[in-house]
């Protein structure tokens, strides 16, 4: 039994001295090995190399072969300590407690190996390398002296969409983007609603060429309108002539408006299925949340997420967060931003690990995105550093702008400012548990003209 933690203590007890320091010398390298890789690397850059196969597939070799060594060792530690010396019952009690010692030492392995295969394959899924046009500069790899490019801040579209089997295209019913300072990780967090209308393109492109005064259609036959903020990726797919028969580009084309809208240019996109989300919230053991009052949802009004602090269930927590029932979608908005602040929090490294395979799972089947692989090596790390600095939000809802009639102007200068005072502002600790005595909700849903910035989760019931 001491031969599984300390590899030769069999060998040494039953005499075989050279065998067992030569075990013992091996082990206690292989620990200060990985004692020096920890020190060196340290727990972000660490982080950071898990994404990449030039880590994981060693990995995965390296369990297996330490697995089946493990396994001979504790094999071997039987054999030499000569158990055919004991009674008959002896032996066999010996004999079998031996097997299962060496059974139990290579689950460790096998679980390590399991592991790294389930992260490597839901990396292949969500970050595929992007389809390339005739003429478009190859993607050059992220430069380790500075895998930023120069970049202060990068801004990463995080889209919410409905999709199913029933609807045609893409409809992005909920659009943040989120601006980290490479730096000290603080971000801001603007939220941008679904019906913004006559949106403005970025002069000179085919977009802008196409709708000149903004994005403007004739009204649907039932009333509804196809021309607002959450239609411009489908429009710009289902319109390839626009783009001269290039396909696939509303992705391209809703980067580029939401850049131009807040006075920023956006690197990457991540987009998610709203309801695969709930399969997400579901493989961390669900989303403990203040739910401010009852809210009810359903085609019949039949569902209901009862007010209170407590746990939610994935499919409870996307009833919370989308449900336009005796609300609106600036309610909607903040309730969406509670439960992302909620998730941000609640998914700490603990719950990630005991329940890893379930958001693995998950996550290849819910989430596109044009991240490239590569700059996962150097996002992870940012991510972490994230979690402990300042998350700020900025809703561009009324009274703060008028949705029918945006002043653009107005929208880049709170943007703007919101960037600069996040920039200005030393990273503090953030925490997404519920409070005990929950504030009152004030104007988390109408952020004030003279301070549009808010905490993340300012209004949700958490601090």
């Amino acid at each position: 039994m001491l031969s599984a933690l300390a590899p030769g203590a069999a060998h040494l007890r039953a005499g075989r001295r050279k065998t067992g320091l030569v075990l013992i010398s091996c082990y206690a390298a292989l620990l200060l090995a990985l004692l020096a890789i920890w020190l060196l690397n340290g727990i972000d850059a660490l982080a950071g190399s898990l994404t990449q196969d030039s880590t994981l597939v060693p990995i995965m070799v390296t369990a297996v072969v330490l697995g089946l060594a493990w396994f001979a060792l504790i094999v071997h530690s039987f054999v030499v300590l000569r158990p055919g010396r004991l009674p008959q019952g002896g032996q066999i009690l010996t004999g079998v407690l031996a097997g299962l010692l060496a059974v139990t030492v290579v689950a460790p392995f096998a679980v390590v190996g399991q592991y790294t295969l389930a992260a490597r394959d839901a990396l292949d899924r969500i970050f595929q390398p992007a389809a390339q046009e005739p003429g478009d500069p190859p993607v050059p790899d992220p430069k380790p002296e500075d895998p930023w490019a120069g970049r202060k801040r990068v801004n990463i579209l995080l889209l919410g969409g409905d999709a199913d089997d029933n609807r045609t295209g893409v409809r992005t019913d909920s659009m943040n983007l989120a601006s980290v300072d490479v730096q000290t990780g603080n971000t801001v967090l603007f939220s941008l609603p679904r019906n913004l209308e006559n949106v403005r393109f970025r002069p000179g492109t085919p977009m802008a060429e196409r709708f000149p005064d903004g994005f403007r259609l004739p009204a649907d036959p039932g009333g509804g309108r196809s021309d607002l903020l959450n239609s411009v990726w489908e429009y710009a797919d289902a319109h390839p002539e626009i783009f001269g028969g290039r396909q696939h580009q509303g992705a391209k084309v809703l980067m580029d408006t939401i850049g131009y809208t807040l006075g920023v240019k956006v690197d990457w996109y991540a987009l998610v299925n709203m309801w695969g989300f709930a399969r997400l919230i579901d493989a961390i053991g669900g989303v403990t949340i203040t739910v401010e009052q009852d809210v009810v949802f359903g085609k019949y009004n039949e569902g209901l997420v009862k007010a209170g602090t407590r746990k939610l269930k994935g499919a409870d927590a996307m009833w919370y967060a989308r449900s336009r029932t005796y609300s609106d979608d600036f309610t909607r908005m903040r309730r969406q931003r509670c439960v992302l602040g909620a998730l941000l929090e609640q998914a700490d490294p603990a719950t990630v690990l005991t329940r890893f395979n379930q958001i693995a799972l998950a996550t290849k089947e819910l989430i596109r995105t044009d991240i490239p692989r590569p700059m996962l090596r150097h996002l992870v790390p940012l991510a972490l550093k994230v979690k402990n600095a300042e998350v700020t939000s900025v809703q561009f809802v009324p009274p703060l702008i008028s949705t029918g009639y945006p002043d653009w102007g107005k929208i880049r200068d709170i943007a703007d400012k919101a960037l600069r005072d996040s920039t200005r502002t030393n990273p503090v600790a953030a925490s997404a548990t519920p409070s005990k005595s929950p504030k009152k909700k004030k104007a988390a849903a109408q952020p004030r003209d003279d301070n549009p910035a808010e905490n993340l989760t300012e209004g949700c019931g958490t601090t």
